[in-house]
């Protein structure tokens, strides 16, 4: 499917790749009336041609598509934002000394690793490059997760006290 959805885009048939991604191929091809290739040889430039015919004749119903996959995903995101945001209040409202203090502690431990490294990149001791990379990565999460996550957080809480 990769091969043909790159050969849509490169040919200048975007919305119908995103129409197809969004609800399948079977049911772009029931809109537009016609069957698309499902090899790279299939297209040739008279098919293409035709596809991009069709696709302006039913942009209206493409566009829709691609609307809707687009609006799904957005509610599939923030969903997904509540939930931590809900996991990391009922932390903070534990008795658990543990629950509410693992946040800063990761971060605390991640950031002292990657100063041991570069202390130890001082004196001579060579870490392995993956190792690096990997401690850049979680620090960068982490980092991001909790200051944002507590930006967030405070927002929210503004946001309800004031509603309230």
């Amino acid at each position: 499917m990769l091969p043909i959805l790159t050969l849509l885009a490169e040919r200048g048939l975007s919305l119908l790749g995103d129409a197809i991604l969004a609800k399948g191929k079977e049911k772009v091809e029931s809109i537009i009336g016609t069957t698309i290739p499902s090899s790279v040889q299939g297209f040739t430039p008279e098919v293409t041609a035709k596809l991009k015919e069709l696709e302006m004749q039913h942009e209206e119903k493409l566009l829709e598509l691609s609307i809707e996959q687009r609006k799904i995903e957005i509610e599939a995101d923030q969903a997904g934002q509540e939930q931590v945001t809900d996991r990391w209040k009922a932390d903070m409202s534990s008795d658990s000394t543990l629950a509410k203090n693992i946040r800063p502690s990761v971060l605390i431990y991640l950031l002292g690793t990657y100063t041991l490294f570069a202390v130890g990149s001082a004196f001579g001791v060579e870490v392995k490059q993956a190792y690096v990379e990997l401690l850049a990565q979680w620090g960068m999460l982490v980092m991001s997760a909790y200051f944002v996550g507590r930006t967030v957080e405070k927002v929210t809480a503004t946001r309800n006290s004031n509603n309230g």
